[in-house]
């Protein structure tokens, strides 16, 4: 009778410390210049069920937490699909935009999906591509869906751009 009740609470303990044990991952280096931004992914990541999210605006992180990795994952997909991009601190949770870049010279491309919610984003996306070798613009402005970069470029130079400041987008 006592080795039944030991193993009785053995396995509950077990279980309950299994769901004790969340998964949790924090994403740097997002874009978050504004309550805009902020409330932005709070909504993005507030619609896969059962997931937490913390935005740190001053820190660009957002941390993501759920009972387990593949809740997590549709979060973080959640985020990139909203129009933010930045690295993971968990190598198990993956930040991939599928940006539709070909890795070739082109003199226009179609951006779609970048997260503009304020003129400090406009601002964000022509300091991110300003630098690109052969880019000459954009029409990226407040509210867009969508814009066009202009030049000679490789595209997928203009997403590692945008990558890198935290943004993220595809080809239209």
């Amino acid at each position: 009778m006592k080795n039944i009740l030991a193993s009785v609470i053995i396995a509950f303990a077990l279980t309950l410390s299994a769901w004790a044990t969340d998964v949790t991952v924090k994403i740097s280096d997002v874009h978050l210049c504004c309550k805009n931004c902020v409330t932005g992914v709070e909504k993005a990541v507030g619609e896969v069920h059962g997931v937490t999210v913390s935005v740190d605006k001053d820190a660009g992180t957002v941390s993501l937490t759920g009972s387990d990795a593949a809740t997590v994952q549709k979060a973080a997909n959640a985020l990139v699909a909203a129009g933010y991009f930045g690295k993971s601190s968990d190598a198990n949770i993956k930040i991939v935009a599928d940006t539709g870049a070909k890795g070739t010279k082109v003199q226009s491309l179609q951006v779609k999906g970048v997260h503009l919610c304020c003129t400090k984003c406009v601002k964000a996306v022509t300091e991110a591509l300003d630098p690109v070798a052969g880019v000459k613009g954009n029409t990226a402005t407040k509210g867009a869906k969508s814009f066009e970069v202009t030049g000679d470029f490789n595209d997928e130079d203009v997403f590692s751009a945008l990558h890198k400041a935290g943004l993220a987008g595809k080809t239209e």
